[in-house]
C-alpha cells in the first residue's frame, strides 16, 4: 500500500508539473518543477512540526514555512479542514511525513499533487531502515523522528527538493543541510551517551502509544505502547493487565505520557498497579507525534528530542543534565 501510495503521488505530480528554464533575475525566477516564476520567500506547506522544522533549516531565509498541524495536534486522527486546503493551495511547495503518519489526508496530498509539487520527506530513507510491526498490517512505522540518525536522511530529501525547485539557490540549501545533519550528530551522540547512564534492568519506556519503536531500537530501550501505532487503535484491556504486571513484577518505578495523546490510558496503567501495592509515577510528558509551542526550544526538532531523551534518562535512574545537551529545556 505505501509503494502504491507513493507511485500515484508521484505519478500525478509528473502529470501535472513542467519543466521551467533557467531562472534570469535575483528577484525571481522560475521553478524547474512548476515552470511559474518564482518569487521570495517561496511558501511552503508543512503537515506536521517535525517536517516544518526540516524546511525551515534547510530552506532558511529562502523560504517561509507554514505548518498545518500544530503542537498537541495527532496527526494520525487529523482531517483536513477548509483552512487546511487553503494553506496547501496557497503554497508553491508542499511535504509531509509520509509512511501514512497523515492517513486521513492522504486524499488531499493527491490531489493538490496534480498542479504543484508535494514531496514525502521519508521517500528517500532506505527501507532496511524502517519498522514493519506485526500488527501494522503490513505499513512501516511512521514515527522515523524518533531515532534521530534516520531522521537525518530526510535532510537530503529535502534538500533535493527545494534545489529542484529553486536551482538559484541550489548551493545555499545544500550547505544549511550540511549544516544542520551536524547538528543532528551532535544530538544523536548526546542521546547515546546518557540513555546509556540508565541502569541496564531500568531501561523500560512505557508510553501511551507505540510512537517510540524506532527511540527503543537506536537508543537501547525496552519500548512498550499501550495502543497501537495508530491512536486509532483502542487499548484493550488484556494489554493494559499484561502491562501492569510488567510494572509490578520488574518493579518499574515510572511511565510517560505524550503531549497528544489521551492520559487515560496512563492513568489505568497507574491505578492498575497501586491496586497490587505497586506505586508508579509519571516519569514525564514525553513528545510523539507533534512537538512543542511555537517559539520555544521545544517547538523545534532538536529541543523536542533533547527533552524526550533528558526526560527518559533522568525518570529512568540514569544521568543527563536537568536543562538538556543545550541547557535550553524549559521544563
Amino acid at each position: 500500500m505505501r509503494r502504491l501510495f507513493a507511485f500515484v503521488l508521484l505519478l500525478s505530480f509528473l502529470v501535472g508539473c513542467n519543466t521551467g528554464e533557467n531562472p534570469s533575475t535575483s528577484n525571481a525566477s522560475e521553478s524547474q518543477d512548476s515552470g511559474k516564476e518564482l518569487t521570495y520567500p517561496i511558501q511552503a506547506a508543512a503537515t506536521v512540526g517535525m517536517v516544518a522544522d526540516l524546511i525551515k533549516n534547510v530552506g532558511g531565509d529562502h523560504v517561509n514555512v507554514t505548518q498545518i498541524m500544530g503542537s498537541g495536534v495527532d496527526p494520525h486522527m487529523h482531517k483536513a479542514t477548509r483552512d487546511d486546503v487553503q494553506t496547501i493551495m496557497n503554497a508553491d511547495i508542499v511535504f509531509y511525513s509520509g509512511l501514512m503518519l497523515e492517513g486521513k489526508m492522504a486524499d488531499t496530498l493527491i490531489k493538490v499533487s496534480r498542479n504543484k509539487p508535494v514531496y514525502a520527506v521519508t521517500e528517500l530513507i532506505d527501507e532496511k531502515t524502517l519498522l514493519e510491526p506485526d500488527d501494522f498490517d503490513g505499513h512501516y512505522d511512521p514515527h522515523v523522528w524518533m531515532d534521530v540518525a534516520a531522521w537525518s536522511e530526510c535532510v537530503d530529501a529535502v534538500q533535493t527538493a527545494l534545489s529542484n525547485f529553486d536551482p538559484t539557490h541550489a548551493k545555499d540549501y545544500q550547505e544549511n543541510a550540511k549544516v544542520y545533519k551536524q547538528q543532528l550528530e551532535n544530538l544523536h551522540q548526546y542521546g547515546l551517551k546518557i540513555v546509556k547512564s540508565i541502569p541496564e534492568e531500568s531501561r523500560i519506556l512505557i508510553t501511551s502509544h507505540d510512537a517510540f519503536n524506532y527511540f527503543g531500537r537506536a537508543y537501547d530501550l525496552n519500548v512498550q505502547g499501550v495502543q497501537g501505532i495508530s491512536t486509532e487503535s483502542e487499548a484493550g484491556l488484556k494489554r493494559i493487565n499484561e502491562l501492569v504486571n510488567m510494572l509490578v513484577n520488574k518493579n518499574i518505578k515510572a511511565v510517560f505520557v505524550e503531549s497528544s495523546v489521551s492520559k487515560k490510558n496512563i492513568t489505568a496503567l497507574i491505578d492498575g498497579a497501586k491496586a497490587q501495592g505497586h506505586d508508579i509515577i509519571i516519569g514525564g510528558e514525553l513528545f510523539s507525534d507533534a512537538m512543542g509551542e511555537p517559539d520555544t526550544y521545544e517547538g523545534t526538532y532538536i529541543g523536542m528530542l533533547d527533552h524526550n531523551f533528558t526526560t527518559v534518562t533522568r525518570a529512568l535512574g540514569g544521568t543527563a543534565p536537568e536543562r538538556g545537551m543545550q541547557d535550553k529545556l524549559s521544563h
